[in-house]
């Protein structure tokens, strides 16, 4: 998708919430919709210029920001005045802000057991499924659960699935899933409800790099279907989900 058609939303109301003693939730918008992504993405840039060294952590997220502050620096009332100064005036940012991937996936029943369960529902073959969870980008909209692990979104809305009643509690480092209109890649081993669709060798988070985490909310993520063979080749572990330990 080109920066001409990602849509911007209008101008969110910005509200304070407090959620602890050194923290305020900075809420932009009420739904999840890419288009808010530019002004979550200004307004992370604005508060830590804003902020400086006040700040210890900064989370955005699909329509909020939390903001930890520095209680020894800061009380609440000076931290709120920060984050609405910091916000006068907030445009949105460029759209062609975030980083592009692509991620090579081994779509296939052994590593994505739910693959053929969707394509069931929808009645159409599982090639069709793979065709139409890699032809769009994904937005990257949070960071978390566990390291790397980035939520994504949005499907198409006839693939939107519940997760699952009962997580796993095992799921394999790679793991591509669905939940409801959400994409994501399990970043490592951990228990998990997405439904499965296949397997990526990418690694998420590595502590080598520079950039410990691959994304970045913001970011622009398209998924390539590779066959076994490449799978293999990228190092990619084709050991069935049921079989691992």
């Amino acid at each position: 998708m080109s920066d001409a058609q990602i849509r911007v939303s209008e101008a969110p109301v910005i509200r304070l919430e407090t959620v602890g003693m050194d923290a305020l939730m900075v809420r932009l918008f009420d739904a999840i919709d890419e288009a808010h992504m530019p002004w979550i993405l200004a307004a992370d840039r604005a508060l830590r210029e804003g902020f400086g060294e006040d700040l210890v952590d900064l989370v955005p997220s699909y329509t909020t920001l939390l903001v930890n502050y520095d209680v020894e620096r800061l009380d609440q009332r000076e931290a709120s005045a920060c984050i609405r100064d910091a916000l006068i005036g907030l445009r949105p940012a460029s759209t062609a802000a975030g980083r592009e991937h692509r991620i090579p996936v081994w779509y296939d029943e052994s590593v994505g057991p739910e693959l053929p369960r969707i394509a069931e529902r929808l009645g159409v073959s599982c090639e069709e499924i793979i065709r139409r969870h890699s032809e769009r980008d994904y937005c990257a909209f949070a960071l978390g659960f566990t390291p790397g692990y980035a939520f994504m979104g949005m499907i198409e809305e006839a693939l939107a699935t519940p997760r699952l009643k009962t997580p796993r509690q095992k799921v394999a480092a790679g793991s591509v899933g669905i939940a409801e209109r959400q994409t994501a890649i399990y970043s490592m081993r951990s228990p998990g409800g997405w439904n499965l669709l296949g397997r990526t060798a990418v690694k998420l988070f590595d502590r080598e790099r520079d950039d410990i985490s691959l994304f970045r909310p913001g970011d622009r993520i398209r998924f390539e279907p590779i066959t076994r063979d490449v799978f293999i080749e990228q190092g990619g572990d084709t050991t069935p989900l049921e079989e691992r330990g």
